[in-house]
């Protein structure tokens, strides 16, 4: 039994006042998972007051145990930020693993620090440059401070 080759993970950035929109394409898996992580990171860092990270799902092809995991530690990451995670357009595999794994309550229910972040006004946004989005993990310059 051969197994189909892993297709690159893609990631496409683009922001609003309030919130930034990733688009993942490709399998999120154990070749990949990383690249998630590491681009969440750099996004959290040049946009220290955002208050919704969206990661659109539609485009996943598959995602395995390691693709969980990053969406586990993306979780924790906007937690810590005090960000909103929203995993839009959940394909039926990936809605699968995140049911068959309970982890699909925990992955899209707003997390504990986005609450009190709104409810204290804390976390507002303003100022020129929020379209300056950190360059996609496909080996771009890091952003500046």
């Amino acid at each position: 039994m051969t197994s189909l080759p892993s297709t690159p993970l893609g990631l496409t950035y683009s922001s609003s006042h309030e919130a930034v929109r990733v688009e993942l394409t490709g399998d999120l898996d154990h070749l990949h998972a990383d690249l998630l992580v590491e681009a969440v990171d750099r996004l959290l860092a040049a946009h220290p007051a955002l208050r919704d990270l969206r990661l659109d799902c539609a485009g996943l092809s598959s995602v395995d145990s390691s693709g969980l995991s990053a969406l586990l530690m993306v979780r924790r990451h906007t937690d810590k930020a005090g960000a909103g995670l929203h995993l839009d357009g959940r394909t039926v595999p990936l809605n699968r693993i995140l049911e068959i794994t309970g982890t699909l309550d925990h992955l899209t229910a707003p997390g504990p620090g986005t609450q009190a972040l709104r409810r204290t006004g804390g976390g507002a946004r303003g100022g020129p440059g929020e379209d300056n989005l950190p360059a996609a993990p496909s080996g771009g310059p890091e952003p500046s401070a």
